[in-house]
């Protein structure tokens, strides 16, 4: 399957090119899922051209979440003197977007589409969806290590020897499901398949945007197509204030490099016609940025970590070691990732940016490396 994750800066126009290659897609043959949380014209989709539409119901979404763990903590909700929460008087949290979107990509997924396109929010929370599964993985992980789960038998022996309550069964299966649900969306969005397509209208901001972008999305091995410059205004009109603003963005636009440009209706597209003119060329799933590590030990004496962060700058870099893993912050965004077996056995002696990649010196550690004779 292939998937478009399309974002952008906010009020880009990312939702009205995200349903343009859906459609374009359908009119194509294929099989097309298109996930927005935002409402769709009803001219944009007429006819049995157009994808399937699903929208991501966020508020929905929390309170059946919120319903089934009561259901399931029940008895430990009513040992507390819990009072249960009504259906009717649940209101959606701050951030429960995000989880909801989330389910709504694992059902994606598990789907038989050609063809997924999903309009993601703006740029700096599409990143942060993005990097979700990982991290809820590990967080589960350091709560509930698995390794404990094979001793489920000796839970009710080890509860009377320690005097404390051991967790309930409940609890394990419950976080083994979740670990099981996000490895699905991990898997999707680390897919070879998958690539995001950045949308952008051209302005003051939209390169410092783009490259800040550029580079969380890097930190996160997600592929990247070429940006979309949408609402381009025509460049040979009479008119001398349209004509001021038209160089303006033709400015700004040189500045994005590499970019498939999309015309400016004059209006908002209200059908599928409109949506057919605003249609990106496709573009081939390109491939995550790949870290590797290069063997310098003989004329240097070291390993070297590379990883492409392309848009990062030295200022708002940030690198901490901490035991086995390795703390990466670009700009706003962050990211802790497991070291290479082979580095672990090494200490960090140095690191550099240099044409968009950072690479991390490691030098073996003599008490950890094995000897040669």
């Amino acid at each position: 399957m292939r998937t478009i994750l399309v974002t952008g800066p906010g009020g880009a126009g990312r939702t009205t090119v995200a349903a343009a290659t859906a459609l374009g897609g359908a009119r194509q043959g294929q099989r097309v899922l298109f996930l927005t949380g935002d409402r769709v014209p009803d001219g944009w989709f007429e006819g049995d051209e157009g994808p399937v539409v699903r929208h991501v119901d966020s508020g929905a979404h929390f309170r059946a979440e919120i319903l089934a763990f009561q259901e399931r903590a029940a008895p430990a909700l009513g040992l507390l003197g819990a009072t249960p929460f009504a259906d009717e008087e649940l209101t959606e949290l701050p951030g429960s977007d995000r989880f909801a979107l989330l389910s709504a990509l694992r059902d994606a997924a598990a789907g038989d589409w050609d063809l997924l396109v999903v309009d993601m929010p703006p740029v700096h929370d599409a990143i942060a969806v993005l990097a979700l599964p990982a991290q809820l993985r590990r967080y589960l992980r350091r709560v509930l290590p698995p390794e404990r789960q094979a001793a489920r038998a000796l839970r009710p022996m080890l509860a009377q020897l320690a005097g404390v309550p051991m967790p309930a069964e409940w609890l394990y299966e419950t976080a083994a499901r979740r670990d099981a649900e996000l490895a699905a969306v991990q898997d999707l969005i680390e897919a070879p398949t998958t690539t995001v397509r950045l949308v952008a209208e051209p302005g003051p901001d939209t390169a410092d945007a783009l490259r800040t972008a550029r580079a969380g999305l890097a930190l996160h091995r997600v592929a990247v197509d070429p940006v979309v410059a949408n609402r381009l205004l025509p460049t040979a009109s009479p008119d001398p204030w349209l004509s001021a603003l038209s160089a303006q963005q033709q400015a700004h636009l040189k500045a994005l490099g590499e970019a498939h440009e999309l015309p400016h209706l004059g209006r908002a597209p209200r059908s599928a016609g409109d949506l057919a003119r605003l249609e990106p060329p496709a573009a081939t799933a390109g491939a995550a940025p790949e870290w590797t590590v290069e063997d310098r030990r003989d004329p240097e004496g070291v390993l070297v970590w590379c990883i492409p962060l392309p848009g990062a700058t030295k200022p708002h870099l940030g690198l901490v070691r901490r035991g086995d893993e390795l703390v990466l912050t670009v700009g706003p965004f962050r990211r802790i990732v497991p070291l290479p077996s082979v580095l672990r056995r090494c200490t960090v002696s140095g690191a550099g940016l240099a044409d968009g990649v950072l690479s991390v010196r490691f030098a073996p550690d003599p008490d950890l490396w094995p000897r040669t004779r």
